[in-house]
């Protein structure tokens, strides 16, 4: 008879982050629930990294399986490799720049076994400065999508349309139901994710947790913040490696969710409203660059922006 299986599956999607990935996996072993034999397991998606990411794991921590793509084959197919894997009751989906902090998993865990109406619960992440990172959010509106992480928001950064989806009116040191909360720590309950399934493929990286708690939130599971459990986010370090691909994956990935659930016209026109305000920054950098104001940075900003354009932001864009 084999071991019993897992409470917890912990999924680690890695690309090209070693250390942090070092740091993260020894927080996860440092944690008192993985003391516990046969409570814990970890699975590493490597997606063919540089660095020697792969070879640290196997050498560092034999507990964890790891799991080596041969390419990068994004976040999104990245995860659902390592749930295809996993046994555990809940499954933590962790980015690798992460860190757990105190008894974080224990209470997470346990929220759930006590709860069993939510689907999914996430921690309050912090910056390494120990700052409170927002990671609660409601669900976008077809304006929101045309202005959060665009050039507008940068133009109207205190608008009423960015502090409702920042749920800036609701307190972040409080347990409360959400729309959906950023990816970098998600615990998932098995029951929800074998009736909404693993996550949508076609984003080959960023909404798709935004996807898979509309999914959850539509089948009748709640959405939970739970600022009780904090875990450290070192954010964008992966995506921050090659810029000009994370914008596109980033805008590919919003043009994908618009016309999933706002329909093709709105999409069509988000699409080409992002691929104007990349053309306006163009310019505004060819201009600084004319007047020598630090060109080599204007020069890199151009190139980054000019291959944003020249991939038309459409699904099944470059890899990173």
């Amino acid at each position: 008879m084999g071991a019993p299986a897992p409470y917890l599956s912990i999924c680690i999607v890695n690309w090209n982050v070693r250390d942090l990935l070092r740091r993260s996996l020894t927080s996860i072993y440092a944690s008192p629930i993985a003391s516990v034999p046969n409570t814990v397991e970890v699975i590493v998606v490597d997606n063919a990294s540089s660095d020697g990411s792969a070879e640290m794991v196997r050498s560092e921590f034999p507990l964890v399986r790891l799991v080596e793509n041969a390419r990068n084959e994004g976040f999104t197919r990245g995860n659902n490799q390592a749930l295809a894997l996993a046994h555990g009751r809940y499954v933590l989906f962790l980015n690798p720049d992460t860190e757990v902090a105190d008894d974080a998993l224990r209470v997470m865990v346990r929220y759930l076994d006590s709860h069993p109406e939510v689907g999914a619960v996430g921690p309050q992440l912090r910056y390494p400065n120990r700052l409170i990172q927002p990671s609660r959010r409601r669900f976008p509106t077809a304006a929101t999508l045309f202005l959060e992480s665009t050039l507008l928001q940068q133009w109207f950064p205190r608008h009423a349309i960015l502090s409702r989806f920042y749920m800036a009116d609701t307190p972040d040191d409080v347990e409360q139901e959400v729309d959906w909360l950023v990816g970098a720590a998600l615990m998932v309950r098995r029951e929800a994710i074998e009736k909404v399934g693993g996550f949508d493929e076609r984003f080959f990286m960023y909404s798709e947790e935004l996807d898979w708690c509309r999914r959850a939130k539509s089948a009748g599971w709640k959405i939970v913040y739970l600022p009780q459990a904090m875990i450290i986010h070192h954010e964008g370090r992966s995506s921050g490696q090659v810029v000009a691909a994370r914008h596109i994956h980033f805008y590919t990935s919003k043009v994908l969710y618009a016309r999933k659930y706002h329909g093709k016209v709105m999409a069509e026109a988000l699409r080409l409203f992002l691929l104007a305000t990349f053309g306006w920054q163009i310019a505004e950098e060819g201009a600084k660059w004319l007047l020598g104001h630090k060109r080599p940075l204007r020069s890199a900003r151009i190139k980054e922006y000019l291959e944003v354009l020249k991939s038309g932001l459409r699904a099944g864009g470059q890899r990173a």
